[in-house]
């Protein structure tokens, strides 16, 4: 009896705290890659001790990044919000960049908590779509391989493309990095000689994949678009550098995608979307070369300084309705890390299926060829 009582003294206690990359990726400082990195930088310290990986925190601790302390309300804890963004050509997903060139957050809004995680990258040469949160979890479980997050891409090649060619990049091909594949390829209408379109899918979001992908077979990719990401897709209601923010029943899809429940959206008053609306008309004009978007949070009083028939006059009218760019998707295949391998598809914006449940691409994103893509 003793000795049941001495082994159950003696066992290890569970630890204590939470993983330091996982509490700044949820308040929003940066995805857990992103943090991993900065610790091995030695960027982050924790009660004024260089962070190493593994190191648990909790709410006593002080955290600093680049000597900057982290504010942890509770508050902060809980935004979820995501925005996405049609990228232009000549823009880096880097938040600055030494030689001046424009970046996709030039154009973003700030928000009011923590800070924009973009969900995966593009090169400065491809186009299309782009999503960023500020919750740092959402972002690392869409990154995440074990999630099988599809992304699917309209791809412009020049050169004779053959079945032989097509069954091998779907067979797989062995790049730099390791063996890589398109899950689906679909040849879309559209080029002239030697130009041909393609609707094709990855799961995974290695650099330049894509390219790297067709390379291998002695093509060259001489435009390269994102159409969708997981339920996400890119319609022609969004122009070329515009953003929209995602409303609460399109982030609860997403984040059930990953197995994340439910998180309340912050409130927004009828001022603060005037001044994001007004933000976003800006962002629609092209940029300079060495010309950055001013960023500015909503001020909490602007509205408040100006008459009220002023403020009625400037005030832009509603938008019409727009149909949601987030596809929901049976749920078997959510938060598992797993396909199913039979079952109804879901319906995507226009009543096409969605091509994770298809196995096809969803077809012809805004710039590509017209015409419908080949099923």
């Amino acid at each position: 009896m003793n000795e049941h009582v001495i082994d159950a003294a003696d066992a290890p206690l569970p630890p204590a705290g939470e993983k330091l990359q996982k509490v700044l990726a949820r308040i929003g400082v940066g995805s857990r890659r992103d943090v991993e990195a900065w610790i091995g930088e030695g960027r982050i310290k924790v009660n004024g001790k260089v962070a190493t990986l593994g190191l648990r925190v909790d709410l006593h601790d002080a955290i600093t990044v680049d000597g900057k302390l982290i504010k942890r309300e509770e508050a902060a804890e809980t935004v979820r919000r995501v925005i996405i963004y049609n990228k232009p050509d000549g823009e880096i997903c880097t938040r600055d960049d030494p030689e001046g060139r424009p970046t996709v957050f030039d154009r973003l809004p700030r928000p009011r908590e923590g800070r924009w995680i973009n969900i995966g990258r593009l090169d400065i040469n491809t186009t299309g779509l782009l999503m960023f949160t500020t919750d740092g979890e959402l972002a690392n479980r869409l990154m995440h391989p074990s999630y099988e997050m599809d992304r699917e891409y309209a791809v412009r090649v020049r050169g004779e493309v053959d079945d032989d060619m097509i069954a091998r990049l779907k067979e797989g091909v062995v790049l730099e990095d390791g063996p890589a594949k398109f899950t689906d390829i679909q040849e879309a209408p559209g080029g002239e000689g030697f130009n041909h379109w393609y609707h094709c899918v990855v799961m995974e979001g290695r650099n330049r994949e894509v390219r790297r992908l067709w390379e291998s077979q002695g093509l060259v990719v001489s435009r390269l678009k994102r159409v969708r990401f997981g339920p996400v897709f890119l319609n022609s209601d969004l122009p070329m550098g515009r953003w929209r923010e995602l409303g609460q029943h399109e982030v609860d899809i997403l984040a059930a995608e990953v197995g994340l429940a439910s998180v309340a959206m912050p409130l927004q008053t009828a001022k603060a979307k005037d001044k994001l609306e007004r933000m976003q008309r800006k962002s629609a004009r092209p940029l300079g070369r060495n010309e950055r978007v001013r960023q500015v949070r909503p001020a909490a009083d602007a509205d408040e300084r100006a008459p009220r028939a002023a403020r009625e006059e400037q005030r832009p009218r509603p938008a019409p309705a727009r149909g949601s760019v987030v596809a929901e998707r049976p749920s078997e295949v959510r938060g598992n890390g797993r396909r199913p391998s039979e079952g109804k598809p879901s319906a995507a914006p226009g009543g096409k299926p969605s091509s994770r449940q298809s196995g096809k691409p969803s077809g012809k994103p805004a710039g590509a060829p017209k015409g419908p893509a080949k099923r």
